[in-house]
């Protein structure tokens, strides 16, 4: 695709951009952006202000609210972070969950890597953590 940011992009025509939209080519403004086209990831935005049109991440920060800040007190961030660490670890390898089949997502991804290595940029039984010690 084409990036806003290349030095031949300077002096762009109204003609050259649409003649680069009819061929479908990308426009990325970000490093972000380009790395997800690269990736095959497509980044998808939500309205602002319009928390409903992203169930899957509201109800995610719910299910995270309700197993930490609204169950504990914490007498300082430390404490906070370390207990999120916690519960992002225990869910992502403890957690069987019906949308992936009744894997945990590290299994997903472990199955996913081996199907699609290329995808990956880390094996992800690398990640696997370590004694607890």
């Amino acid at each position: 695709g084409t990036h806003f940011t290349e030095p031949t992009g300077d002096g762009w025509t109204p003609e050259d951009i649409k003649e680069m939209l009819a061929r479908d080519e990308l426009f990325r403004c970000h490093s972000f952006e380009l790395a997800c086209a690269e990736l095959d990831i497509q980044h998808r935005l939500t309205k602002p202000r319009h928390p409903w049109t992203n169930g899957q991440v509201e109800r995610m920060n719910r299910t995270i609210k309700e197993a930490t800040v609204k169950r504990f007190h914490y007498d300082n961030h430390d404490q906070l972070r370390q207990h999120l660490a916690d519960f992002v670890a225990a869910y992502n390898y403890g957690r069987r969950l019906k949308t992936l089949k009744g894997l945990t997502p590290y299994e997903f991804i472990c199955k996913q890597w081996a199907a699609e290595p290329t995808r990956f940029r880390l094996d992800p039984l690398h990640q696997m953590p370590g004694l607890n010690i």
